[in-house]
């Protein structure tokens, strides 16, 4: 007791006198631990901030909720001691270039258990950001965490990919294609949503994990590609800037990039608004004035319209995030919310192509539905289409195959399903976008704007009435009498008699629409995965 009372009375002494005299083994690991914190290193900051961007380290406090990130691997170093000294490691090569660590995110909206997440980001300031010998040992270390413990990950995946400086590896790797990594990190998806997120350059190695993420989300000043400048240039391909490969303007029209963000403050916040629908309902929202939906169809069936105008007047409040917009600009698909609850969202476009469906946007719907089915996330289509593209020239795209994903991804979902039918309804495609038949949704309505046909109503009167409209000599007789016939049809598959046939479920009034998912969510259930029978193969 005395020995006790001894030391408390010298560490109360030193605390009046201002300061702590610390252990010499406690003292080192503050000091180890220090290197790495941007606080000691303003030159990286500095530099960081004249490219308008911030450090690793920024990012992820920012992405993690304030206290509540546990690092990993903070005191690794490169494996580079044969060249360089231990001291010039620890100082230049904090955590071997990567930042690792799990913690919450949005944890003022959703439980510890729903909020956690882990981390793993590369820090450009070291060695490029680079897969060094050991942080792909910590890499692997985290993925098997991940595995076990079903954790989210989030990948910051600025770098050069593989390091070949790392010399103190080399009595014991030759190649280093042995090691788990991308085993590992592949295997992570549809057991846990994956977002990849880049600022910057991302090559090789790093582009080969952002590549298996289920959503891409990157900065404008971003580069992605699989290959960086130097492994162009070994491979005799020729000389080029690193902004010359995969920039932007080619990544996001080719469906790589998913988001696209300004800079790396709204790269994290659309990070964290993106995990927030894979962590459950959220309590308080608002929503717009639903009698807008009455008016948001045009009443001449020929005017075109914004469906994410619908979309955005549908969902609470701000809840839309779209992915892929400027690809497959056919379809338009991302989450929102009801009533604070996550749904998928796919929508057809009638201001692309009328919104007849290519081969782009089914992959991009289908890759939707795989989403919200892996993580049980329910699905609402917006169907307004007359069929699948079709003609010479869309079949060099291998429409075929691809539109064909719908089918076979949709009768594979055991997540609920509704369809609300805005405008048009024909053919394949509109079967497609109601999970590969009208009675295959929990349920099919429409809003009376609704029309339906087995293929669009211009081409069935071409295509059946050919002989009576060529009977027909004089041209304004002949169109007053395609005209007519069109106008029958149109009565024939309107919303109403559809419903008189028992053909969907039910037209209802635009600004009940929230109403009926609502009645939809409380009534449906996810079927066990037994019973969806997930081994397929895919189209594509």
């Amino acid at each position: 007791m005395k020995i006790k009372e001894k030391e408390k009375n010298n560490t109360l002494a030193e605390k009046e006198a201002g300061k702590e005299i610390l252990r010499a083994d406690l003292a080192e690991v503050i000091k180890r631990h220090s290197y790495g914190l941007d606080k000691n290193r303003p030159d990286v900051v500095a530099k960081r901030a004249q490219k308008n961007q911030r450090t690793a380290r920024a990012n992820v406090e920012d992405l993690f909720d304030a206290g509540s990130f546990s690092e990993y691997g903070a005191l690794t170093v490169a494996a580079q001691r044969g060249r360089r000294s231990l001291d010039d490691l620890i100082s230049k090569t904090p955590g071997d270039g990567l930042i690792a660590g799990i913690g919450t995110i949005n944890g003022n909206l959703f439980s510890p258990t729903k909020s956690r997440c882990m981390v793993l980001a590369y820090d450009y300031s070291v060695l490029a950001g680079t897969q060094g010998f050991f942080n792909h040992k910590k890499k692997d270390r985290m993925l098997v965490l991940a595995h076990e413990q079903r954790i989210p990950l989030v990948l910051l995946a600025e770098g050069g990919g593989g390091r070949p400086g790392d010399v103190d590896a080399a009595g014991i790797s030759v190649a280093g294609l042995d090691l788990k990594t991308f085993s590992l990190f592949g295997g992570l998806s549809g057991k846990v949503p994956v977002v990849g997120v880049v600022s910057g350059m991302c090559f090789a190695g790093n582009a080969a994990l952002l590549g298996c993420c289920d959503v891409i989300i990157a900065a404008k000043n971003s580069n992605i590609g699989m290959g960086g400048p130097v492994m162009i240039e070994g491979g005799g391909l020729g000389v080029f800037k690193p902004e010359e490969i995969g920039p932007m303007d080619v990544q996001t029209q080719n469906g790589v990039v998913d988001i696209e963000v300004a800079d790396d403050v709204e790269m994290i916040a659309v990070t964290k608004k993106y995990l927030s629908y894979f962590q459950g309902d959220i309590p308080k929202w608002e929503a717009g004035d639903q009698l807008r939906l009455r008016k948001l169809i045009p009443e001449s069936r020929r005017r075109a319209y914004d469906v994410r105008v619908v979309i955005k007047a549908l969902a609470d409040t701000d809840s839309f995030l779209e992915l892929r917009p400027k690809f497959g600009q056919c379809m338009v698909t991302g989450f929102i919310r009801i009533e604070g609850r996550p749904l998928g969202v796919i929508a057809n476009n009638c201001m692309h192509m009328a919104g007849a469906i290519e081969a782009e946007g089914a992959d991009k719907a289908a890759r939707l539905m795989q989403i919200c089915q892996a993580h049980k996330i329910p699905i609402i289509s917006l169907c307004d289409t007359p069929g699948f593209m079709v003609g010479p020239e869309i079949e060099k795209r291998a429409q075929v195959r691809h539109v064909c994903r719908m089918f076979v991804i949709g009768s594979h979902l055991t997540v609920p399903y509704f369809t609300i039918v805005l405008r048009r309804g024909y053919g394949l495609g509109a079967m497609a976008m109601a999970r590969g038949g009208f009675h295959d949704s929990f349920f099919i309505a429409s809003w009376p704007s609704g029309e339906f046909g087995g293929m669009g109503l211009e081409g069935a009167v071409k295509a059946g009435f050919r002989k009576e409209l060529e009977a027909v000599k004089d041209p304004a007789e002949r169109e007053a009498l395609y005209e007519k016939l069109v106008a029958q049809l149109y009565e024939m598959g309107k919303a109403v008699n559809m419903a008189q046939h028992l053909e969907i479920d039910a037209v209802i009034d635009p600004a009940d629409t929230r109403k009926w998912i609502i009645r939809g969510l409380n009534s449906a259930s996810v079927r066990q995965a037994d019973e969806g029978g997930h081994s397929y193969v895919d189209p594509w």
